[in-house]
């Protein structure tokens, strides 16, 4: 993309650029200088940008580090005027290779949305409170085996910054034949509907909505109609692919621009795509019928629960949408392995076997993994739950933790290891339940420690918990002690 374009795209002010850059073809861009690459171009953020479009903190103000872009071999950088002014002093000497702009981010996502309009090529978005990442990968993955090439977030770059940071691959690739993005938000400021006027979507998918982020938005309603977002954005004559299991989901029918499809388990008879005839062998091995019309196929699918059967569920809605059959998804469906520490499923050598969805939590994908273990465990000597404490519940948290303690006790698990923090009430909470062994670990070194001189032949495991509480830490214990048994081939999502 030659800089004059970008310049258009960002409404940007240059009158002191060297006239001679105008020409230059930008390579990359970059909004951390740590990732400047020669020939790209640096986005200088900082507080009132942040703040203006819809984050949460405080952040570092990244015109400081404009010097060292330069140095690194960025051919401009872009920053606003009164960051400039006060950073004067550094960065007089690169006044002609600063583009001016009144908001950094709203500049860099303008760049992206004028990327994609030049690409205008379909763009397939998810979101949901629990299963963004997993329901992107399956869906790229049952598209990929159309023959199509896809672009997607990495790792879960789903909010205003890196969003447009995937959608300006687009700049140096424009063979991609769809794009397949999750779109997050933790926030009351509009973040779905700032990323859908980047790229608005053709497919919105819409997997749950659950009492996750409320410390932000307040009440679960709020977070619904922070959600709904997503179909308002659409694009007129799209589709909507809704969840049929969840009536919070269900009620956003009626702001579709275009065709509604729903797929569901609990509702199937309701549901336009559907799964019958579901069982679980060990973990790892699930197999239902996915059912659309007429048609059926039969799924041996890698990932466990129900959830992950929605969210399969969900990639093959989409994949109807582009003319793929039944019989292609259920094949393409089989060859999927979840990633790593998303419902990642560990057998080990001495025979047990353990679930890692160490990314996340909150008490409704808690309680969801709960369920997999005893559905998926029923043959186990013992099903053992580890479970870090859940974050950003709002005034609330040390309740939810104690009514979902008393859930986890109640679903015929054997063994509860709460771990750090507020998780003490939910070992309260299990123990008040019922449940005889509920212990409490200050940290997931500790936790780890415990479960490693605990486990057993025939055991099966859940380790859940967010990132901030590490509780991949529980994992590492256990590898350090025991060893896996010899994985199989399969393609990570």
């Amino acid at each position: 993309m030659k800089l004059e374009t970008a310049i258009s795209y960002m409404n940007a002010h240059v009158a002191q650029l060297d006239p001679a850059l105008l020409r230059y073809e930008v390579g990359s861009f970059a909004i951390d200088s740590r990732e400047v690459k020669r020939g790209g171009l640096f986005f200088a953020l900082s507080q009132p940008e942040y703040r203006d479009n819809g984050f949460n903190g405080d952040f570092d103000d990244s015109t400081k580090y404009v010097p060292s872009a330069f140095e690194k071999g960025a051919i401009c950088c872009v920053a606003r005027p009164d960051r400039f002014e006060e950073h004067k002093l550094e960065l007089e000497q690169y006044r002609d290779r600063i583009i001016f702009v009144d908001d950094s981010i709203a500049a860099f996502q303008r760049l992206a949305h004028g990327v994609y309009l030049e690409w205008n090529k379909p763009v397939v978005a998810i979101t949901g409170s629990a299963g963004k990442t997993t329901a992107k990968e399956l869906t790229a993955h049952v598209l990929e085996a159309s023959g199509r090439k896809i672009l997607r977030n990495v790792k879960n770059y789903n909010n205003g910054l890196g969003h447009p940071l995937t959608v300006l691959n687009l700049a140096r690739d424009k063979s991609y034949d769809i794009a397949v993005l999750e779109m997050g938000m933790s926030t009351p400021l509009n973040e779905i509907a700032r990323l859908c006027r980047i790229t608005p979507p053709d497919v919105a998918v819409e997997l749950n909505v659950l009492p996750v982020h409320v410390e932000h938005l307040g009440s679960i309603e709020n977070v619904a109609k922070a959600k709904a977002e997503l179909v308002e954005g659409m694009k007129d004559g799209g589709t909507a692919i809704l969840n049929a299991d969840d009536a919070r989901v269900v009620a956003m029918t009626s702001l579709s621009k275009g065709k509604v499809v729903t797929y569901g388990i609990k509702n199937a008879a309701a549901a336009d795509v559907r799964a019958e005839n579901i069982s679980f062998a060990r973990f790892g091995e699930t197999k239902f019928e996915l059912v659309a019309g007429d048609n059926r196929a039969l799924v041996t699918f890698p990932l466990n629960g129900k959830h992950n059967i929605l969210n399969a569920l969900a990639a093959a809605a989409v994949g109807l949408q582009f003319g793929m059959s039944v019989g292609d998804i259920a094949k393409s469906l089989a060859s999927v392995a979840p990633p790593p520490q998303r419902g990642e499923v560990l057998h080990f050598k001495d025979g047990f076997s353990v679930i890692n969805d160490s990314y996340n939590s909150n008490p409704a994908a808690l309680l969801s993994m709960v369920r997999t273990l005893v559905d998926g465990g029923a043959g186990a000597k013992r099903k053992i739950v580890v479970a870090g404490e859940m974050l950003e519940l709002g005034e609330d948290a040390a309740d939810i933790h104690l009514e979902t303690g008393e859930q986890i006790a109640a679903s015929g698990i054997t063994m509860l290891i709460g771990v750090r923090g507020l998780a003490k009430y939910m070992v309260a909470g299990a123990t008040k339940a019922g449940l005889s062994n509920a212990r409490f670990a200050e940290d997931s070194n500790a936790a780890g420690e415990l479960l490693a001189g605990l486990v057993r032949k025939g055991d099966v495991i859940l380790v859940k918990g967010s990132r901030g509480v590490r509780t991949e830490n529980v994992i590492e214990k256990l590898l350090e002690k025991f060893k896996l048994e010899e994985e199989r081939d399969a393609v990570p999502v």
